[in-house]
C-alpha cells in the first residue's frame, strides 16, 4: 500500500507545472562526496532553484573552498498569473551568482537577486544563456519534463548531476544515452534518496511520509536515482558473479523472441554465459560498462516484449558479459 501511495503522491506532482519536490541536504551531501574533484575551477548551475531556499545553492555555497568552485548559478521558475480575479503581485523569474568574492567563510550566503525579463522556466534563452556560460548542471529538475530537461543538457554538451524517477530509465531518450555510455546511474537509487520536503499543498501520502525537527513535511517514494555523466571509481567496480549457466541450464530460460536466457536478478547473471542475457533494469545501478556491453532494450527481434512461453517479464535489458569465466 506505501507504494501505491507514493506512485499516486508521483502522479499528482507530474500533473503539477511545478513539480515542487525540494532536495533535502542530507541526500546532496551523500551523493556529491562521490564527484568532488570533477568541481574544481568550474561553474555549477542550478537551473530549477530558487537559491533562498535551495538546498543544492546551500551545498555548493558551504563546500565552495573545498570544491574550488569558480561560481555558482542558481535561476528559479515563477508561474506567471495574468488572471482578472488574482489578487497576487506578478513576478518575473529570477537568477543569483555567486562568487568567490562574496564567499566570506562566515556562513552567510544570502544572494543577490537579479529578476529575468520573463518566467525563469529553463527552456527559456534567458536560462539557456546562463546554461552557455555553466559547466556542470547539478539539481532536481521536474520529473514531467524530465525527457525535455535532459535533451537540452545533451544539446549544449553539458556535464550534470540531477534527480529523476526510476522509470527514467525506460524512456528511450534516457536509455539511448546509457546504451552508449553517455549517461549513467549515480551512487544512489531508491531507499538511498531519503526523501523530498513538499509544500503545504501536498498530502504526506505513504507510510515513510513524516515531519522532520525543523518541521518540513517529507515524502518518501523510495523510487528516485541521480543520473550523471560525471564518472566515478564506483562505477567501473566489477559485479562479483559466482552463479554457472552450464549445469543450471533451468534456472535460465530462453525467450521466444530473442536468442538470450532470462535472468532474474543481477546476483544470478552466470559467470561462465558468452550470449545475450536478459536482466531487470536495477542492474543499470551495478552496470561496470569494463565488465558488460548493452545490446537493447526490452524487444525481442519481432520488437515485441520480449517473453518466455508467451508471458512477459517485466522489461528487461539485453546485455553480454564482456569477461567470461569458466
Amino acid at each position: 500500500m506505501a507504494r501505491l501511495a507514493t506512485n499516486k503522491l508521483l502522479q499528482k506532482a507530474k500533473k503539477s507545472k511545478s513539480d515542487e519536490f525540494y532536495t533535502q541536504l542530507c541526500d546532496i551531501e551523500s551523493e556529491l562526496q562521490y564527484y568532488k574533484p570533477h568541481f574544481e575551477g568550474k561553474v555549477v548551475y542550478c537551473n530549477c532553484d530558487d537559491p533562498k531556499v535551495s538546498n543544492f545553492f546551500k551545498y555548493f555555497v558551504n563546500n565552495f573552498s573545498e570544491l574550488k568552485l569558480k561560481k555558482i548559478l542558481t535561476s528559479c521558475y515563477r508561474e506567471k498569473n495574468d488572471s482578472l480575479f488574482s489578487s497576487e503581485e506578478l513576478e518575473n523569474g529570477f537568477f543569483s551568482e555567486y562568487t568567490a568574492a562574496m564567499n566570506k567563510g562566515d556562513g552567510d550566503f544570502h544572494p543577490n537577486i537579479i529578476h529575468f525579463e520573463g518566467d525563469g522556466d529553463f527552456r527559456s534563452q534567458e536560462s539557456i544563456e546562463l546554461l552557455k556560460k555553466s559547466d556542470i548542471v547539478v539539481t532536481n529538475p521536474p520529473f514531467s519534463l524530465f525527457r525535455e530537461y535532459v535533451q537540452q543538457l545533451v544539446k549544449y554538451d553539458k556535464k550534470f548531476l540531477i534527480i529523476g524517477n526510476v522509470n527514467a530509465i525506460t524512456y528511450k531518450e534516457i536509455f539511448k544515452l546509457i546504451k552508449e555510455n553517455k549517461a549513467w546511474l549515480g551512487i544512489n537509487l531508491g531507499r538511498g534518496v531519503s526523501g523530498f520536503i513538499v509544500p503545504e499543498h501536498y498530502e504526506l501520502y505513504g507510510s515513510e511520509a513524516r515531519i522532520d525537527d525543523s518541521g518540513n513535511r517529507i515524502v518518501s517514494p523510495n523510487n528516485c536515482l541521480w543520473l550523471t555523466n560525471l564518472d566515478t571509481y564506483i562505477r567501473h567496480k566489477d559485479i562479483v558473479l559466482t552463479r554457472k549457466y552450464y549445469g543450471n541450464e533451468s534456472d535460465y530460460p530462453k525467450y521466444d523472441n530473442y536468442d538470450a536466457i532470462n535472468v532474474n536478478k543481477t546476483k544470478d547473471i552466470p559467470l561462465d554465459y558468452s550470449g545475450a542475457m536478459g536482466v531487470p533494469i536495477t542492474f543499470l545501478h551495478k552496470f561496470n560498462p569494463d565488465q558488460f556491453e548493452i545490446i537493447k532494450f526490452r524487444k525481442g527481434n519481432d520488437e515485441k516484449d520480449l517473453s518466455i512461453n508467451g508471458k512477459c517479464p517485466y522489461f528487461r535489458i539485453l546485455i553480454k558479459n564482456k569477461r567470461i569465466q569458466s
